[in-house]
């Protein structure tokens, strides 16, 4: 898929069907991350791959915001070193080099962020010198989105040129 047709056609995921995503594609997103720049090349990412059911569970009842990840063909755990100032916006290139590799095959997914963070890092034995900032849920999607359209303001509304306004 045409890069630019993936980002215009990429919809936030909750809900997934039952076909299980092969290992392949699972390797390509989880490649997509590792290949992703990061703060003076820190790459101080580190992911958990949570693929059985039951650790689903568990991490959905760890969650705040992101029940619906218990439904996921799996799950991954986005970990970032939180001593570098830049570590939310490494969480946010690696999250979405992933979602784009999942889309460019189909693969749907979404993200939270509100969690019960001592739970989770009991849970899934998460250092104390990490921080879970995002957790994404994969699968395929169980709605069809194809030919539907985004709900996005119009580029004049979001850009200015030389000085806002």
């Amino acid at each position: 898929m045409d890069t630019f047709e993936c980002i215009s056609t990429k919809f936030e995921v909750r809900e997934f069907n039952e076909k299980q995503v092969p290992s392949e594609i699972r390797m390509k997103i989880l490649e997509a991350a590792r290949l992703t720049g990061s703060g003076l090349n820190t790459q101080h990412w580190r992911f958990i791959v949570i693929e059985d059911k039951e650790r689903l569970k568990k991490l959905a009842y760890d969650s705040i915001s992101g029940k619906w990840v218990i439904d996921a063909n799996f799950a991954i755990i986005i970990l970032t070193n939180p001593k570098y100032s830049f570590h939310l916006i490494d969480a946010g290139r690696v999250l979405q080099n992933m979602q784009m590799a999942a889309w460019n095959y189909g693969v749907g997914s979404g993200l939270y962020t509100k969690i019960d963070e001592s739970k989770l890092k009991s849970d899934f034995g998460i250092p104390n010198d990490l921080t879970p900032s995002v957790i994404m849920g994969f699968g395929y999607p169980a709605k069809n989105f194809k030919n539907k359209t985004k709900d996005r303001l119009p580029i004049d509304k979001l850009v200015y040129h030389e000085k806002y306004a």
